[in-house]
C-alpha cells in the first residue's frame, strides 16, 4: 500500500529492490480494485486488455488520450503503484514525450514502451516489425528527459526475439539499458535457457511476462526473482476469466430467463458495494444533507 507520504514511483522503487512484484492486468476500475483487494502489491494496466474493454483488437488502434483517460481511471481507484503499457509511444520520439508527460499526470509509477514499429501487434502475433535500435534508444532517451519524477520507472521493451532472434533481443536490451532504461522487458521469452541466460548477460533489473493468461511460467517466480526478474506480469488472466464468466452467466439467462443456477459464482450485492465503497458513499452523502 501507498503511504500519504510517498508517491506510487518511489513506492515501486523501494517494492522492486526488495524483490519481485507480481502484478496482474487490470483494464478498468473495478478489475483495478479487485487487483489491490486481492492483496498484490502493483497493477499492470494492460494497452491489449483496455484496447478489448473498448471492443477493438490489440493492434494499435486505441490512441493517446483513450489510453490515457483509462489508465487515470486506474489509478484513482486503487491505492498501489501502476505500471502502464505505453505501447510504442504512440508516434516518434516527440511523441514519446507527450505520452510520459501524459501518463505521469495519470498517476502511474512506471511505464514500459516498446520496439515495435507502429501500429503495434499483440507480442503473440506473428508478422511484427521492430524499428531500428538506435531510433528506440532516441525514444527511450526522449521518455528520460520527459519525466518530472525522476523515480518514474522507465521501462524497455523489445519484440525482436520473435524478429531477429535471442542474439539481438539481448544485444537491444543492452542498448536500452544504455540510453537510460532503468529495466528491459525482453517480450516473448518462454524457454528455461533463454530465460537464465538473458539474467546472465543482462543482470540489472528486468520484466517477465507470464504470457496469454492461465499457464504456468517456465520457472516459478521465486527463481525469477532470484534471476533478477523484478515484475513479473499476468497480462491477460483477469480480463479472459471475466470474459468467460460473463459469457456463462448470459448464456444462462438466455437459456433459463434467469441466472439462480449461476448464483454460487454470482457476486453477492453486499460483495459488490464493498468493492466501490457504497457506504462510505452514502455517510458521506449524509454528511451533506440539508
Amino acid at each position: 500500500m501507498t503511504s500519504s507520504d510517498e508517491k506510487p514511483a518511489a513506492t515501486l522503487r523501494r517494492l522492486i529492490a526488495a524483490g519481485a512484484v507480481l502484478a496482474p492486468s487490470a483494464f478498468d476500475a473495478t478489475s483495478a480494485r479487485l487487483i489491490a483487494d486481492a492483496g498484490f502489491a502493483c497493477a499492470h494496466a494492460s494497452g491489449g486488455s483496455i484496447a478489448r474493454s473498448l471492443g477493438f483488437p490489440d493492434i494499435g488502434l486505441v490512441d493517446l488520450g483513450e489510453m490515457t483517460d483509462r489508465i487515470a481511471k486506474i489509478v484513482e481507484a486503487v491505492a498501489i503503484p501502476v505500471v502502464a503499457d505505453a505501447d510504442t509511444g504512440y508516434g516518434n520520439a516527440l511523441n514519446v514525450r507527450r505520452t510520459v508527460q501524459a501518463f505521469e499526470r495519470a498517476g502511474v509509477a512506471g511505464l514500459h514502451l516498446e520496439d515495435q514499429d507502429f501500429p503495434k501487434r499483440c507480442g503473440l502475433y506473428d508478422d511484427l516489425a521492430v524499428i531500428a535500435a538506435g531510433e528506440m534508444c532516441g525514444k527511450i532517451k526522449a521518455a528520460v528527459d520527459a519525466r518530472d519524477d525522476a523515480n518514474l520507472l522507465i521501462i524497455a521493451r523489445t519484440d525482436a526475439l520473435k524478429v531477429e532472434g535471442f542474439g539481438a533481443a539481448v544485444s537491444r536490451a543492452r542498448d536500452y539499458l544504455g540510453a537510460g532504461a532503468d529495466m528491459v522487458f525482453v517480450e516473448a521469452i518462454h524457454s528455461i535457457d533463454d530465460i537464465k541466460q538473458l539474467a546472465k548477460v543482462v543482470p540489472e533489473p528486468k520484466l517477465f511476462n507470464i504470457g496469454a493468461g492461465g499457464e504456468e511460467p517456465a520457472l516459478p517466480p521465486p527463481e525469477l526473482e532470484e534471476l533478477g526478474y523484478r515484475i513479473i506480469l499476468y497480462p491477460a488472466d483477469v480480463q479472459r476469466a471475466a470474459i468467460r464468466a460473463m459469457s456463462d452467466v448470459l448464456a444462462t439467462i438466455m437459456r433459463d430467463g434467469h441466472s439462480a443456477a449461476m448464483r454460487s459464482r454470482l457476486a453477492l450485492a453486499e460483495e459488490r458495494d464493498a468493492l466501490v465503497d457504497t457506504d462510505a458513499y452514502l455517510a458521506l452523502s449524509e454528511r451533506y444533507r440539508a
